[in-house]
């Protein structure tokens, strides 16, 4: 669960020890076993031709950006408190709306940054238009947010309640 400001990046405790978690599985075993599957790769010979080579160095490559892009955000990360649950919006909610009002046309999703993505909700960054139009307003109230087409769409807060992984 996450929340960015300016260049700080909030996290909970557990996000922020799952995230360490995964940055030294890459930083440690991952190498390893990348740098193997070159090296086997390379023994096969002609590296113009060979497929399993250009596919580990691709692998590799994107790898190395994820350790970097995991590197600089617990380098900004501050470890507080899950958010309450107080019936206001926050980052690492789990929020559940109705468009325009439609009780019957709801949407359920997780209000947190990509980096706590789940295949289990939905996720919506705080920055998008619909989580900045969210966030901060309490259960039974009403907010907007700027469709991409720049038509205002208008949604209820029915539920909010803080995410359990």
């Amino acid at each position: 669960m996450t929340q960015t400001s300016e260049n700080v990046t909030w996290l909970t405790q557990e996000a922020y020890n799952q995230l360490r978690a995964e940055l030294e599985y890459l930083s440690g075993p991952a190498r390893t076993e990348i740098a193997a599957k070159i090296a086997a790769a390379r023994e096969e010979g002609d590296l113009r031709e060979n497929g399993g080579y250009h596919a580990a160095k691709e692998e590799q490559g994107k790898q190395e950006l994820r350790v970097r892009q995991l590197t600089q955000l617990l380098e900004q990360a501050k470890v507080g408190e899950a958010p309450a649950a107080d019936g206001m919006v926050a980052p690492g909610m789990v929020v559940t709306i109705a468009f325009d009002g439609d009780e019957d046309d709801t949407l359920n999703f997780l209000l947190a940054s990509r980096e706590y993505a789940s295949s289990d909700i939905e996720t919506y960054s705080p920055q998008s238009p619909l989580g900045s139009g969210v966030n901060g307003k309490k259960i039974g109230e009403d907010a907007s947010y700027e469709l991409p087409n720049g038509k205002l769409a208008s949604v209820k807060i029915l539920e909010a309640k803080p995410y359990q992984a």
